[in-house]
């Protein structure tokens, strides 16, 4: 069953003085793939301005734009009707066994989400724990293991870890929101030999979601892993990706699919306001 849903995601700068010249990528447009068609998008700022968009490495869209008159406040806006499904894992003959990933087309094809990033470091402890949890496994059901073990182990607070933390400054607290649950799989799927990356996007948080009816949405992290195909799972909520999941980036980190990001030319921001809306349409 399909769904359809609205997301409006605003940030909002104020500056403590004006700012003189800025220059932005906003990462806020939904893929179009097998598991999602994009029906509307627009980025929008105020002050306006004149933007273009391409597609990066990774896949995804990007809306760049820059500012060159003084501006002591700005705003992004992304607004977006997207019609969603549940993933889908790779069917029993497309999947591949130990063996398979570690063929050389394999390790070449996907070796940048296989190797280690700052957000994603290597781990003696972690990858240790990945192997003892995994033994005897397919490669399928050790990305399910992995993912539901860090559910476990990991409790959700927000406030205890930043956009900053890596996923083994988060293990040391057990504690952390949906980005550190995200690196933390990653760092053990990749120790296990599984091509993995990080994905960024959205949450309806409402499996009985009412028609029409707007709520406070959440800016969501969750992972994919290559065993055959990509497929995703949400290891904060220890769910397969469904309906209500909508993605917007992937990448090696979460560096790589930062919703706003930018230099500019003045004064420190003061304020930082971000509020994410979701609608199901349908």
């Amino acid at each position: 069953m399909s769904w359809r849903l609205r997301v409006v995601h605003s940030t909002g700068f104020a500056y403590n003085a004006a700012v003189t010249s800025s220059y932005n990528e906003a990462r806020l447009t939904p893929r179009s793939d097998t598991r999602q068609n994009v029906i509307i998008n627009r980025v929008e700022t105020i002050p306006a301005t004149r933007s273009y968009r391409y597609t990066d490495y990774w896949g995804t869209a990007v809306t760049a734009f820059d500012l060159h008159a003084p501006h002591e406040e700005l705003e992004v806006s992304g607004l977006s009707v997207v019609e969603t499904e549940p993933d889908e894992m790779p069917t029993e003959e497309e999947q591949v066994d130990w063996e398979g990933l570690g063929a050389y087309e394999v390790l070449d094809r996907y070796d940048e989400v296989l190797s280690n990033t700052g957000y994603v470091p290597n781990s003696r402890q972690l990858a240790q724990v990945a192997k003892r949890l995994t033994k005897g496994m397919n490669p399928q059901d050790a990305v399910l293991a992995v993912c539901q073990w860090v559910h476990q182990e990991m409790e959700y607070v927000p406030g205890t870890t930043g956009v900053h933390t890596s996923a083994v400054e988060a293990w040391k607290e057990k504690k952390g929101v949906c980005q550190d649950y995200a690196h933390l799989s990653l760092v053990m799927l990749r120790s296990l030999g599984v091509p993995s990356r990080y994905v960024s996007g959205y949450l309806h948080p409402n499996r009985k979601a009412t028609i029409n009816r707007t709520v406070e949405g959440q800016s969501h992290a969750w992972i994919e892993a290559w065993t055959g195909g990509w497929w995703g799972y949400d290891p904060t909520n220890d769910v397969s990706i469904s309906e209500q999941h909508v993605s917007v980036g992937v990448g090696r980190d979460y560096s790589d699919v930062t919703p706003l990001k930018g230099i500019y030319t003045g004064a420190g921001a003061k304020d930082l306001e971000v509020k994410v809306e979701i609608t199901r349409l349908a």
